[in-house]
């Protein structure tokens, strides 16, 4: 008998040794492919053209620069105006779709979504059709819709859906026993409003504040198609590295950018942790009850919302299809013929395809037995907290600082890891990178929410881990794991910012190339494309609603039970 205990203290002692030699190279990765790059661009910041050490020179020549220093101030008014629209707006939605019985709330769920298949150059394309000197509607706005304007409106329509999201989980969770008690005091409804759905509801206020404020002060694709000569933060990381190769100025310009996103963040993580629990085990579930005139209300604001949405949409598509806008407005598929306005064509989409199924299956590995490493790993406490940090630091990290730090870091000399610059590998990475956070999170929240009595089980069984880990805990998470490699898709399809520095001819994505065939002046290619990318995304997304429909509802009976 005292045999078998030792046998079976030993083999839990190395399986423990090997999650805990597992932990060290999670630690290794991130830091590789987030901590090490962050601080090569710090240290660039440093130095001159020449790689030598000049203290805060940069830092104080760029603030020295009246125009540096006033894209600073426009990204910040240009944030906290999108901020101020949207989170009214996507409440005001997301509570349409919560809390009354208007009809269509599924169609109206979908339609709110559509943004986020889009690069963020979709909705400055459409409005530059819609209000552009030569726009639809150009006597609307004499054509000035390049600029502030012109920003503003399209970071409404792409940050719109992030807050929706957030709105409606913050909206959804709600205990019908307060709303009964505030009936009977015969509160108003405004009193009711004020006091009991605001406050339950005020955490996901600022977390959607704090997410559409990052979003918007680090987006470069909107700025760079409809800002004219209204200079921002991205803007001005782009010009310095790409127009003037000043590499140490675009470093300085990049800290400064990081630093809002990285307040913005370290606000909403504040807030969070006060956040209790509003959900208890004695809670009733709040089901709205008919209300003509509210219901009424919430179906007109929501369907205006909506058609503004399928109007950029609209807008857009109709745009590809124009022979040449506005002279000529018959329909035509010769926009959508991508060798006629780029050198690699359709070759780009097919990398972006690859690029993005590769970041989703490397991501989704990485992410998922990452965080069960460090969620399964008794101890150890030092080491997993820094998994932790390294884990949220992308969070916080605007796609262009981190782009820019990958040049710095895998294009410096002497580094072995130098092979992989101007790759497929290193837009993959990137991409696994910067969208690392919200990936670890569901993961790691789907990991908490398995009885750690399988484990046990498992373990008295003599079952070793790694198999308990395959035949249990991955089929158990299959729904959280599939979520991650659509999100890891769909966002490496859409994103801009985060590879705009890193990718070679031939390795040239269909983002970047709608970016370069606007900027060659031709917008109705460019928003070919652009569509081409909300297709491919979509349809990728409907994929994933069927298997969750059809096969995962078969392979999660045993839930049912």
């Amino acid at each position: 008998m005292s045999l078998v205990l030792a046998a079976s203290a030993v083999r839990a002692s190395r399986e423990d040794l090997a999650m805990r030699a597992g932990v060290v190279a999670l630690v290794a990765i991130l830091l590789l492919i987030v901590g090490l790059p962050l601080w090569s661009l710090l240290v660039k910041g440093f130095q001159d053209v020449d790689g030598h050490f000049v203290g805060l020179a940069n830092y104080r020549a760029y603030f020295a620069s009246p125009a540096l220093f006033n894209s600073a101030l426009n990204s910040f008014d240009v944030a906290a105006l999108s901020t101020t629209i949207v989170v009214p707006l996507a409440f005001l939605y997301a509570y349409g779709l919560t809390r009354t019985t208007m009809p269509l709330r599924w169609l109206f769920q979908g339609i709110s979504l559509i943004p986020i298949f889009a690069p963020s150059l979709l909705p400055g394309i459409a409005l530059i059709y819609l209000f552009g000197t030569q726009g639809f509607f150009k006597a609307l706005v004499g054509g000035q819709i390049y600029g502030m304007k012109g920003i503003v409106i399209a970071q409404v329509f792409y940050c719109f859906p992030h807050a929706v999201l957030i709105m409606t989980t913050a909206l959804r969770t709600a205990d019908a026993r307060l709303y009964e008690a505030a009936d009977a005091l015969r509160a108003s409804k405004l009193r009711i409003f004020l006091t009991v759905t605001l406050p339950g509801a005020k955490y996901g206020v600022v977390s959607a504040a704090m997410v559409v404020f990052t979003l918007v002060i680090t987006d470069f694709g909107v700025a760079k198609v409809i800002g004219g000569n209204f200079n921002v933060l991205a803007t001005d990381v782009y010009k310095q590295v790409i127009g003037q190769q000043n590499f140490s100025m675009g470093a300085v310009v990049g800290m400064v950018l990081l630093a809002p996103a990285a307040l913005a963040f370290v606000v909403d993580r504040l807030v969070q942790r006060k956040q209790v629990a509003l959900l208890t085990a004695r809670a009733v579930p709040l089901v709205p009850r008919p209300s003509p005139g509210r219901d009424a209300f919430f179906t007109l604001f929501c369907t205006v919302i909506a058609i503004g949405i399928l109007a950029i949409l609209g807008m857009a598509a109709w745009g590809s299809l124009i022979k040449y806008w506005p002279y000529n407005l018959s329909l035509t598929w010769e926009n959508y013929d991508f060798e006629k306005f780029d050198a690699n064509g359709w070759e780009s989409f097919g990398n972006s395809v690859r690029m993005a199924v590769g970041a989703a299956i490397f991501g989704t590995a990485l992410t998922f037995v990452g965080a069960w490493l460090t969620e399964k790993t008794r101890g150890f406490g030092a080491v997993r907290g820094l998994v932790q940090l390294l884990a949220f630091l992308p969070m916080a990290v605007p796609g262009l600082v981190l782009g820019l730090g990958y040049i710095f870091f895998f294009n410096a000399h002497g580094n072995p890891l130098n092979f992989l610059y101007a790759t497929m590998a290193i837009l993959v990475i990137n991409s696994v990178a910067h969208f690392y956070t919200v990936g670890h999170l569901t993961a790691a929240t789907a990991l908490k929410q398995i009885d750690p009595e399988f484990e046990a089980v498992s373990a008295s069984l003599k079952v070793p881990v790694w198999r308990t880990f395959l035949r249990v805990t991955v089929p158990i998470c299959l729904p959280a794991i599939l979520d991650i490699a659509i999100y890891l898709f769909v966002n490496a399809m859409t994103t801009v910012s985060s590879v705009i520095f890193l990718y070679a001819p031939d390795t040239k994505l269909a983002s970047v190339a709608a970016l370069n065939i606007e900027e060659a002046g031709t917008t109705a290619a460019a928003a070919a494309l652009c569509l081409v990318i909300v297709a491919t995304s979509a349809a990728v997304k409907v994929l994933h609603l069927l298997a969750d429909r059809f096969l995962l509802d078969r392979l999660q009976a045993w839930r049912r039970r």
